[in-house]
């Protein structure tokens, strides 16, 4: 049975879950903040070590103004109310990602919940905002001074070197490609895609996949 300590997810399907319920594309995303905290709990009562969420790529400020004003504001709604259940679950609160692009309230709220949760043992929960994979990479080669770079000097300057590689990588919503997500680190993740849409991903689905997950056979490259 496959040992399983990270989790990723693309959180993918809140503006079409709005859009069935003729409902304006912010109402989808209130809907997948509150899953997100659902899910968060039931991993951490799974015993997963890190849980990575994929909540804004860099690719997203192309989405109209007032949209991303609504997730901005969102997030640092999120992460007051979210303070709360990561204490009361001992849950540590990190981000990957450039956050420097964010205003200097939400940059103090983003740091303050890291501060608050840094002793929390039981999981950790990696929130990805302003995150993309290729962007996350050049950011890593150019903090290397040396000449010949190595695997390892890449793996020790990107945004997750305090996390172990994903082992399962699970995107709602249909689509079947990771848009820019952990692409180094799911090397060898084992991928599960589901037609739900995020806001309707059940605990039961999840606990599924898991299940599945530590059926399947993960030879790494080998025989």
């Amino acid at each position: 049975m496959n040992d399983l300590k990270h989790v990723a997810i693309i959180m993918d399907g809140n503006g079409r879950w709005a859009k069935k319920r003729k409902k304006p594309r912010t109402f989808g995303h209130d809907a997948g903040a509150k899953k997100l905290i659902e899910i968060t709990k039931e991993a951490a009562s799974k015993g997963i070590k890190y849980l990575t969420l994929y909540a804004f790529s860099t690719e997203n400020w192309k989405r109209d103004k007032s949209e991303i004003d609504f997730l901005m504001k969102l997030l640092s709604k999120f992460l007051k109310k979210e303070l709360k259940t990561l204490t009361k679950n001992d849950i540590q609160f990190r981000v990957i990602g450039d956050i420097s692009k964010f205003s200097d309230e939400l940059q103090k709220a983003i740091n303050t919940t890291i501060e608050k949760t840094k002793n929390n043992k039981k999981m950790t929960q990696i929130l990805a905002i302003n995150y993309g994979s290729q962007d996350e990479i050049a950011r890593a080669v150019n903090k290397i001074t040396k000449e010949k770079i190595t695997k390892e000097d890449i793996e020790l300057t990107l945004d997750t070197k305090d996390f172990c590689d994903v082992d399962l990588l699970i995107r709602t919503g249909g689509e079947m490609r990771l848009s820019n997500f952990l692409l180094w680190q799911s090397a060898y993740a084992e991928l599960f895609f589901t037609k739900t849409l995020w806001p309707d991903f059940s605990l039961k689905e999840f606990d599924d996949i898991i299940e599945n997950f530590k059926q399947r056979e993960r030879r790494y490259g080998g025989i």
